[in-house]
């Protein structure tokens, strides 16, 4: 049942040209994409700081395939190539924690998890932690393992759990995100760190993909922007967002957790390594994430963020759970309303993402805008102004209103 709604949803959004789209583009500058032969204002990229135009990772790239080829086809249990054990290295200075860089985060998940969660532990799942995790999850019910949810920052209900669970199961883990990618909400990271001091078998598995880079010392992500790192804490994040390359991070609180996944991964034994020319970008990436650089780079977005929800707020548009994130999410209601706006922005020039079920509940559906660096303020301004002036019409083709929206969100008019 499921699988057929999301099916009908995925083929009328085919059908509308507003998701599996091919660029058309000769040449990608950061700010443009061109789509059916439009040239289009692109908010839709989750490579906040723009680094992957940056010409030292190209230079960084170009280097490593020059020097290693395509490819290193091996299993990296066997032997790696030069470039890992730099880029680990580099990451390890950037966090001051062992890690292990794995081809991406998705099955850097599938790896860790089954390998830190014993049999007699308990899993406690955020209702909106990604997806890569709750797959991942799925792979410990064969041991019968402990798994349930608990609602989204409730950490009044968390607490419940853990008090209910902790007389019975060795370790209980809390699995949850950094930063939420539709919304851009954060986790509660320092509350987190209390409960953790507080209960002796809480353990954190946290996600921080969405805040790798453009927040944190070093661009080390949200997480440890909000102090440092729990010995409890098992965080994970990864470089296809802001960081400008590629691939899974495992950043493990001691050197024994590392060495323990490094020996069992079935990333490391039986999967091929990432391509030079990834690794070579990574290791560029890294020495400009530890050089003062990436703080001008955070600061120049940080304002951008912050005039993006400035004006939103004063166009008096339906944004929903601001946030210091780069992700904004302007509110909709109906699928058929978001589909409708996609439609209309792609017209007047600009191309975004929908939000719509399964990602959110199904009269949650909503604009889903990243803001990047190299969005210039014009281009920000003039997105919001069009949504503000094209929402109205989209609502009374599907006899829908603002009001509406304030209820499926919950929001005060």
């Amino acid at each position: 049942m499921v699988l057929n709604m999301i099916n009908e949803l995925a083929t009328i959004t085919v059908k509308l040209g507003i998701v599996h789209n091919n660029t058309e583009d000769i040449k990608l500058d950061g700010r443009h994409i061109r789509i059916a032969g439009k040239d289009l204002l692109y908010f839709g990229s989750c490579g906040y700081l723009g680094l992957e135009f940056d010409e030292r990772l190209k230079a960084g790239a170009i280097d490593a395939i020059n020097r290693y080829g395509t490819q290193f086809s091996s299993s990296r249990a066997y032997v790696s190539s030069v470039f890992y054990k730099e880029s680990e290295e580099l990451l390890e200075k950037m966090f001051h924690k062992p890690v292990i860089l794995l081809q991406s985060l998705t099955l850097a998940h599938m790896s860790n998890i089954p390998i830190l969660v014993g049999d007699n532990d308990a899993v406690i799942l955020d209702s909106q932690v990604h997806d890569s995790v709750q797959t991942a999850v799925q792979l410990l019910k064969t041991r019968d393992v402990h798994v349930e949810l608990v609602r989204h920052n409730r950490l009044d209900m968390l607490e419940h759990r853990i008090k209910e669970l902790k007389d019975t199961y060795d370790k209980i883990w809390y699995m949850a995100d950094g930063v939420y990618s539709m919304h851009g909400d954060l986790a509660p990271v320092k509350e987190l760190y209390k409960l953790a001091d507080q209960y002796e078998q809480f353990h954190l598995y946290i996600d921080d993909i969405h805040g790798m880079s453009w927040a944190g010392p070093n661009g080390t992500g949200y997480v440890t922007s909000q102090g440092p790192h729990h010995s409890k804490l098992y965080l994970t994040t990864g470089l296809t967002k802001a960081f400008g390359t590629a691939g899974g991070v495992l950043v493990f609180p001691n050197e024994e957790s590392k060495i323990k996944v490094k020996n069992c991964s079935k990333a490391i034994i039986f999967s091929i390594q990432m391509p030079p020319m990834i690794l070579g970008a990574t290791i560029a990436s890294s020495k400009i994430h530890l050089s003062d650089e990436i703080n001008i780079f955070q600061k120049e977005l940080h304002q951008k963020v912050d005039f993006f929800n400035r004006r939103a707020k004063e166009l008096e548009l339906p944004l929903i759970g601001e946030t210091i994130s780069p992700i904004g999410f302007i509110g909709v209601g109906k699928p058929d309303v978001g589909f409708n706006m996609v439609r209309r922005l792609m017209n007047q020039g600009f191309f975004m993402n929908i939000s719509v079920f399964p990602a959110v509940s199904y009269n949650n559906t909503g604009l889903r805008i990243p803001i990047n660096r190299l969005n210039t303020f014009e281009d920000i301004e003039k997105l919001l102004q069009e949504i503000k002036v094209q929402l109205p019409f989209a609502l009374a083709d599907s006899q829908s209103s603002m009001m509406d929206i304030y209820k499926s969100f919950k929001l005060v008019a």
